[in-house]
């Protein structure tokens, strides 16, 4: 078991070097697209149930 388990490890090992991992300034602008679009969606979200609100009680009261 412990040799299947340290063969696991050898390959996983092996298997991360041939990743090629972002730089700091990719990730940096990966996570400002993400935050930004974040924002737009919550705010566009936020807006429609205002207006949802709003109609929903024009027509009940």
């Amino acid at each position: 078991m412990w040799e299947k388990i340290k063969q696991f490890l050898r390959e996983v090992k092996t298997e991360l070097s041939k990743v090629t991992w972002p730089t700091r300034k990719e990730v940096m602008a990966a996570t400002g697209v993400v935050v930004v679009f974040t924002l737009i969606i919550s705010l566009s979200l936020g807006l429609v149930e205002v207006v949802i609100s709003k109609l929903v009680r024009v027509f009940i009261w």
